[in-house]
C-alpha cells in the first residue's frame, strides 16, 4: 500500500494511544512484526523541536524503527506544528501524524485535538503548514465531531485532504464518546468515499471477523488496532502471517514490556508506563483482575517479572476474548 509515495508492509497499522504506544511498546510489537506501521504517542508540538530523545518519555525510538514508524503531534497553532514536523522529518520518521482526535480537556482547552473538528479553518491552517513544512507522509488522525453528524466526518476528510493530507485514520465516535456506545463503522465508509486517499478504520476491532467486517462494510483501506495490539502485540503478526500465539507468548508479551519499561524509563515511570498497559495485558486471562492487582502491589518495575512467572505457573485458563471490564 502506498501513502505519499511511501510503500507500507500491509494493511495493518497500529494506532497512536497516549503514554502506551511508547518505545517500550513499540520494542516489544517489534519482537512480533506483521504491522504496516507504528506509532509513536502523541508528542506536543511545542517540545518536540527542543525534546532530547534520550530522556524524553514521549519522543524517542530506535533507529532500525524510524522508516515505518510515524510521530503523531498535537498543537493548534501552524507555525509550532511546521516547525515539530521538520524535526521530525529530520530525525527520518516515516510520517507526522496530526491529532484531531483526542477529546481530553487538557488537550481541546487549547484548541487542540478533537477541538480542531469544532474549528475547520484552524484544522485547515494547520494542515496545510505541516504540509509545506515536509516531504514526508502527513496522516490526520480524527473523529466524527463533537456531534452524531457524519456529513461534518466527510467535510472534514475533504478539507484535510484539500490541504495536502496523504492518509486518514477515522475513528467513528462523537468527541466525548468515551467508548460508551460502539463506533459506527457505516460512517467509515462515508469517509472513505469522498477522498482519494488510504482511510484506515479505527474503533473496538478486537478479532479478525471484526477486522473483515470493517473492511467490507466500510470498504476502507487498512485497519489501525489500539486497545488489542496492547493486549496482543503479536495481533498483526497473527492476522498476517499466519502465527499462532500459545501460552508462552502471553508470558513473553508481559515480561518483555517490563524489561523494556526498566531499560527505556527511569524506574518510577518505567511502572507506571507498565501498570498503564496492565489492564489491557491483563484482560487476556480469566483471572485478570486479581492479576492486575498483583502487579499493582508490586509497586517497582523489578518486582514485575517474579509477579508473572508465579502467575504462569499455574498454566492460567485464557479469555477467548479480552475482558471488555478492563479495556479502559
Amino acid at each position: 500500500m502506498a501513502i505519499g509515495g511511501k510503500t507500507i508492509a500491509n494493511r495493518l497499522i497500529l494506532a497512536p494511544m497516549a503514554g502506551l504506544t511508547h518505545i517500550a511498546f513499540r520494542e516489544v510489537m517489534a519482537l512480533y512484526g506483521g504491522y504496516g506501521l507504528l506509532y509513536t504517542g502523541m508528542a506536543g508540538a511545542k517540545s518536540v523541536p527542543h525534546e532530547n530523545p534520550k530522556v524524553s518519555t514521549v519522543f524517542s525510538w530506535r533507529e532500525k524503527e524510524l522508516d515505518h514508524t510515524v510521530c503523531q503531534i498535537f498543537g493548534s497553532v501552524p507555525e509550532t506544528m511546521a516547525k515539530a514536523a521538520e524535526r521530525i522529518e529530520a530525525e527520518g520518521f516515516f510520517g507526522v501524524d496530526i491529532n484531531c482526535g483526542c477529546s481530553a480537556r487538557a488537550i481541546c482547552r487549547f484548541d487542540s485535538g478533537a477541538a480542531l473538528l469544532a474549528k475547520p479553518d484552524l484544522a485547515a491552517q494547520v494542515v496545510r503548514a505541516v504540509r509545506k513544512a515536509v516531504n514526508i507522509p502527513v496522516i490526520v488522525k480524527f473523529r466524527t465531531g463533537w456531534k452524531d453528524d457524519p456529513a461534518h466526518a466527510v467535510s472534514m476528510a475533504r478539507l484535510f485532504c484539500d490541504e495536502g493530507a496523504d492518509a486518514l485514520i477515522f475513528h467513528p465516535r462523537v468527541a466525548p464518546d468515551l467508548r460508551t456506545r460502539p463506533p459506527k463503522w457505516e460512517y467509515i465508509g462515508l469517509v472513505k468515499d469522498a477522498v482519494k486517499v488510504p482511510v484506515f478504520g479505527n474503533g473496538n476491532v478486537i478479532s479478525l471477523d471484526d477486522a473483515a467486517k470493517m473492511l467490507s462494510m466500510s470498504g476502507c483501506d487498512g485497519v489501525a488496532l489500539g486497545r488489542i495490539a496492547l493486549a496482543q502485540p503479536w495481533i498483526m503478526a497473527q492476522w498476517s502471517q499466519g502465527m499462532k500465539p500459545a501460552l508462552e507468548d502471553y508470558k513473553t508479551a508481559g515480561a518483555a514490556m517490563a524489561s523494556f519499561c526498566a531499560k527505556r524509563f527511569e524506574p518510577r515511570t518505567a511502572f507506571l508506563r507498565f501498570m498503564k498497559f496492565s489492564p489491557y495485558y491483563c484482560a487476556n486471562f480469566q483471572f485478570g483482575h486479581a492479576l492486575h492487582k498483583r502487579l499493582f502491589a508490586a509497586k517497582e518495575i523489578d518486582n514485575i517479572i517474579p509477579v508473572l512467572e508465579n502467575f504462569f505457573q499455574s498454566d492460567p485458563p485464557l479469555n477467548k476474548r479480552p475482558t471488555p471490564g478492563l479495556f479502559v
